[in-house]
């Protein structure tokens, strides 16, 4: 199961040339990531008050083709593996059929005191629903 994130490109996310200013695409994805764990009933805003969170612990990227402002983008986001106290998994970004970025990330479930610890059971349950295997 994946999760999809609408994003509309908007005049803030681009450059002088009217495309997508490349650390806009990384606020993007967390904005994907962010309504993600809203659906699994675990909001950023009870997640990083103070008692810990889940920073990214490593991203790829790569640029497919150039967005531009008023382009209808569609981030995709697919678990691939759930550890202990983290959580792999891929986001596509694509305008109508053609790919225009791809991540691959890893989240890490720390305490207040950026010490990884075990997810819990019911977010650990939900984020195991997305987990698409490789077959």
């Amino acid at each position: 199961m994946s999760f999809t994130f609408p994003q509309k490109v908007l005049f803030k996310h681009c450059d002088p040339a009217g495309i997508v200013f490349f650390p806009r695409y990384f606020e993007m994805m967390n904005d994907c990531v962010e309504a993600f764990f809203d659906t699994l009933g675990f909001p950023f805003e009870n997640m990083h008050g103070g008692e810990g969170g889940v920073p990214t612990g490593r991203i790829e990227a790569r640029f497919h083709a150039p967005s531009r402002h008023g382009d209808h983008l569609n981030l995709t986001l697919t678990g691939r593996r759930i550890g202990r106290a983290s959580f792999d998994f891929t986001i596509e970004t694509v305008a109508g059929e053609e790919r225009r970025m791809s991540y691959a990330a890893t989240l890490v479930y720390i305490d207040g005191r950026g010490k990884s610890k075990p997810w819990p059971d019911a977010l650990r349950a939900g984020l195991t629903d997305h987990i698409k295997s490789e077959t």
